[in-house]
């Protein structure tokens, strides 16, 4: 209250200044290095540092970090989307997205069979894991093996038309990798005509839901775990999978087409 009796209510009610250096950088200024840092790079490298920045605005370092800090902004962090050159992308898109929305009466559709070498992070060993998910019902038809040529896939495409009931169709979506085209894998679709063969476009594998599973279990299973021989590796997807497979909850593809190419300015 000693403020207030010299100075009346607005002692109380404004501020005196306060000591250190006064704000230099103003609003049209603080957008300006916003824009340099997004839409520019330094001539000798390919992204922005603070220190760089700030010597080319002639700014302090530390003012450059506060704004970079305010605005979320990473200039060394860069992520990366690749896309598709396929010649058919828009037919096979659209054939596949086709199936997640409007699935064949009397089918199985099973998204998957994409390989995927797991491991532990202490290297003891690898695991190339076969996974087909059922996509209306969620379920999960794996194997593990230690290798991923074409004989373990015919090995794994036998265990699926083992596992599925004989009358029904069977829809496979697959990824490019080349076991999946290999003169054996053909003329065993060719002797099982049952089956109907989606591909998905080069560089487009994020159209197979088999692939979200994939990002369950590794995040929930995988990446933090601790195993100490394949084994136990081994053991841990089975029982994800065992587990997965009593209470089975299907992906829900919503995109429609038109907003999906929309989105890729297809």
């Amino acid at each position: 209250m000693a403020r207030s009796l010299p100075e009346g209510p607005a002692g109380i009610l404004e501020d005196r200044p306060r000591s250190g250096r006064p704000k230099k950088i103003s609003a049209e200024q603080e957008a300006a290095l916003i824009e340099t840092t997004l839409h520019s790079t330094p001539k000798d490298a390919t992204h922005w540092s603070v220190r760089s920045l700030a010597k080319t605005q002639r700014v302090s370092p530390a003012t450059m970090q506060r704004i970079w800090k305010k605005h979320h902004l990473q200039p060394h962090r860069v992520e990366t989307f690749k896309f598709s050159t396929d010649p058919q992308f828009v037919a096979k898109v659209r054939d596949i997205v086709g199936l997640y929305l409007n699935p064949p009466d009397q089918a199985t559709l099973r998204p998957g069979l994409p390989e995927r070498q797991t491991h532990d992070y202490e290297r003891h060993g690898t695991t190339t894991s076969f996974a087909a998910l059922n996509v209306a019902a969620g379920k999960i038809i794996a194997q593990c093996q230690p290798r991923h040529r074409h004989q373990e896939f015919l090995r794994f495409l036998k265990q699926i038309d083992t596992a599925t009931d004989p009358s029904l169709e069977v829809h496979l979506i697959l990824d490019n990798y080349g076991t999946h085209k290999h003169p054996d894998v053909k003329n065993w679709f060719r002797a099982h005509p049952r089956y109907q063969v989606y591909f998905t476009p080069t560089s487009a594998s994020w159209l197979n839901q088999v692939e979200r599973w994939f990002a369950e279990i590794t995040r929930k299973r995988i990446c933090r775990g601790t195993f100490r021989s394949v084994r136990d590796l081994v053991k841990a997807i089975q029982e994800y999978i065992r587990e997965n497979n009593k209470s089975p909850r299907p992906f829900q593809w919503v995109a429609r087409l038109t907003r999906l190419f929309g989105r890729l300015e297809v």
